[in-house]
């Protein structure tokens, strides 16, 4: 590869890795605002539909775009390149029409599997997103695959700012005035087709704009052929494999939508105290994304590096970023754990308003450490093409949610499916844990990194528990103060931590310097 070639692709990636990153943040955060408006049972509306939206944004963002990035890479002729496109707009459109026919016509079946019949409109709304797949993902990776991921990254931000625009227009409306829950739900839905349509037309633009320049790429008679047969039996495999495997959380939340409000209404809890509670419960999805947002970004970033490692036999190179993958994954998720356990209901008022439903999200946020070390486990197996063993863990964690949710609902209410969650997710750990080689699964035993994890963990957790005890006798009650509190114990508990990894080296010096600031932060800490 040129050097021009290497730095336009790495340029690229970090922009998208940004751009991935204002977006989730986006998508996280604007829950809170919308919560704030539309209350719990106006959530419960639009979080139980909301995982319908989060598989067809999986399709159309990051796992059929990384999908055909790969296609476009391996073809070396702008030749190849028309084909591949039209070929894969043919197929995505197929397989997006079926899609939207069998959302928007079944809308009514699917509202009554999910025991509320009233969410007709707003599945139905949300359908419109299938049908723009076909443009998003074939574009999404081809420019991908031709390391130009400036318009990928601004077609993201933009269609993010649009969708939560419209949400959150759509709540003000209600506040003023708007008596229909579902029908707020189903004008909040419709952002994504919005935002959407917003980032096709960007797409687009760059697309014919590129169209008229000279293209940057060699033509070769050597790339491999990928026939229209061929490509639909990748895209209905290892693509549709990428796209299940990216919306993990989101593919639990829709057993959740199918399960929980009917099983709290199974449990004798009336309409609206479990449209409540379902909402409350919901409230756990944000503190995990935003938890997640350091974990997932070290296996974003360390999936390049143990595929070339691997592509090239440098096996030492590749179990030395393995390990550090799990090591720095795993304490930064703990931290996070610790810390939002310690002041979680300061944060629930913070964000929410009241502190409801403390004990369930305190069991919902331990899903954070368990998904961001499964990541880690996923992308290892990613590195080296194994990603039947993660579609396997996936399968098995799935079943075992959908079981768990039965069994735990029926006694335990929101509070069961909480604890069904992370016991999926631990299976699913657990199952990847056992396929890895011996070097990388005995990370967690070398020089006792597991006994000083949790050890700083708890210490993280007594003194961010502590410090808030003592700051509250300087404060009254109230959502103003508890954000006050919850900012200022962050501040000490982030301290504590920090100091005390690299007091007992939990992290290599090596891995620090790996971190943005990482170096200069351990100078002054070691000071």
């Amino acid at each position: 590869m040129k050097n021009e070639q290497l730095k336009t692709m790495m340029n690229g990636a970090v922009l998208l890795s940004v751009a991935a990153l204002i977006a989730k943040v986006l998508s996280a955060v604007y829950r809170v605002p919308f919560q704030n408006m539309v209350g719990n049972t106006g959530l419960y509306v639009y979080q139980q539909v909301y995982p319908l939206y989060g598989i067809g944004m999986t399709f159309a963002l990051s796992g059929f775009p990384v999908f055909f990035s790969k296609i476009i890479a391996q073809a070396g002729s702008q030749k190849e390149h028309s084909r591949l496109m039209r070929n894969s707009l043919l197929i995505l459109t197929l397989f997006s029409v079926f899609l939207f026919a069998g959302v928007y016509g079944f809308a009514g079946t699917i509202a009554k599997m999910m025991g509320d019949a009233q969410l007709l409109p707003i599945i139905q709304s949300v359908a419109w997103l299938f049908l723009f797949t076909p443009v998003l993902a074939t574009l999404r990776g081809y420019f991908q695959g031709t390391y130009r991921m400036k318009p990928t990254a601004l077609s993201q931000v933009l269609e993010q700012l649009i969708r939560v625009g419209i949400i959150i227009f759509a709540a003000w409306i209600f506040t003023k005035g708007g008596d229909d829950l579902y029908r707020m739900g189903a004008q909040a839905m419709s952002g994504a087709s919005w935002g959407a349509a917003a980032a096709t037309v960007v797409l687009l633009v760059y697309f014919f704009s590129y169209k008229q320049k000279e293209m940057p790429l060699e033509e070769t008679d050597a790339s491999p052929v990928v026939s229209f047969k061929k490509l639909a039996a990748l895209y209905l495999t290892e693509g549709l494999t990428i796209c299940l495997l990216t919306s993990l959380l989101v593919l639990f939340q829709l057993v959740d939508s199918f399960t929980l409000y009917k099983g709290l209404l199974e449990n004798g809890i009336a309409a609206d105290v479990a449209k409540s509670l379902k909402g409350i419960y919901d409230r756990g999805q944000p503190l995990v994304q935003l938890g997640m947002v350091v974990g997932t970004g070290f296996s974003v970033g360390f999936i390049p590096l143990m595929s070339r490692a691997y592509a090239s036999k440098q096996l030492d190179a590749f179990h030395r970023a393995a390990k550090s993958l799990i090591r720095m994954t795993a304490v930064f998720s703990f931290a996070a754990v610790a810390g939002l356990l310690a002041i979680l209901p300061e944060v629930n008022e913070m964000l929410f308003g009241d502190t409801s439903g403390n004990g369930v999200l305190s069991v919902y946020i331990l899903a954070i450490a368990v998904a961001s070390i499964l990541m880690a486990y996923h992308s290892i197996c990613q590195s080296y093409n194994q990603f039947r063993l993660t579609l396997i863990a996936l399968a098995i964690g799935l079943v075992v949610k959908l079981l768990a949710n039965s069994l735990f609902i029926a006694q335990w209410d929101t509070w069961g499916a909480s604890l069904a969650t992370v016991t999926g997710l631990v299976t699913m750990v657990v199952f990847l844990h056992k396929q890895l080689p011996l070097s990388l699964r005995n990370v967690w035993n070398r020089d006792a990194f597991l006994v000083k994890l949790g050890a700083g963990a708890v210490l993280l957790f007594i003194s961010a528990f502590l410090t808030k005890r003592i700051l509250w006798l300087f404060f009254q009650p109230g959502r103003t103060n508890a954000t006050l509190v919850a900012l200022l114990t962050v501040v000490v508990g982030v301290f504590v931590f920090l100091l005390y990894v690299i007091r007992v080296k939990l992290i290599t010096n090596r891995e620090w310097v790996s971190i943005p600031l990482g170096k200069k932060l351990m100078k002054k800490m070691k000071r």
